[in-house]
């Protein structure tokens, strides 16, 4: 018998000063049994960065589903306006997705994100619809440790830092853009 999705509960309570993005969010998060609760926390980092009044960002299937980023944001029509991916994807993947997508972002995290970077950043130079940015690994270990069935967090963004508080203690995550 396959082992199934864990269900979290966040509530995400965004000030994102650069962008002047102020709002909260009830989420509900499926969390597969491979993945780490670190990659669920950054996840949930990514929404946050990239929330909007729109309100078309939204969780996809996942690891569970090859051809699905983590996140994405569709238009009326089901175009893919936004690819969000978290880890460290293979390039092949990125420059379809810039294919796919109007806008495609990365956020790369875990002690080998410079060497990943370094491998396909000459590779991805073509692509004019991909952001990528780095997250520190001090900050995505603090961030896991946030990790809970059922959070509140307060997420506060400036000048590339992300500040992350809740019940369970308090992260601070350095945002780098690397392209």
């Amino acid at each position: 018998m396959a082992l199934r999705s864990t269900v979290y509960k966040a509530d995400l309570n965004i000030a994102d000063n650069d962008r002047g993005y102020y709002a909260s969010h009830a989420l509900t998060v499926a969390r597969h049994p491979s993945e780490t609760d670190e990659r669920l926390m950054v996840r949930l980092l990514a929404f946050a960065l990239l929330a909007d009044d729109t309100g078309t960002l939204a969780f996809t299937r996942g690891l569970s589903e090859t051809d699905e980023p983590d996140l994405w944001r569709q238009d009326l029509t089901g175009a893919i306006v936004q690819w969000v991916e978290t880890g460290l994807p293979d390039d092949r993947r990125l420059l379809k997705a810039c294919g796919r997508a109007d806008d495609v972002v990365v956020f790369a995290y875990g002690r080998n994100a410079t060497v990943w970077w370094q491998g396909v950043e000459g590779k991805l130079g073509r692509a004019q619809k991909l952001r990528v940015f780095m997250l520190d690994v001090e900050g995505t270990n603090a961030l896991t440790a946030l990790a809970a069935r059922k959070m509140v967090l307060n997420i506060n963004v400036q000048d590339d830092t992300v500040w992350v508080s809740s019940d369970e203690g308090d992260a601070s995550v350095m945002v780098t853009r690397l392209k």
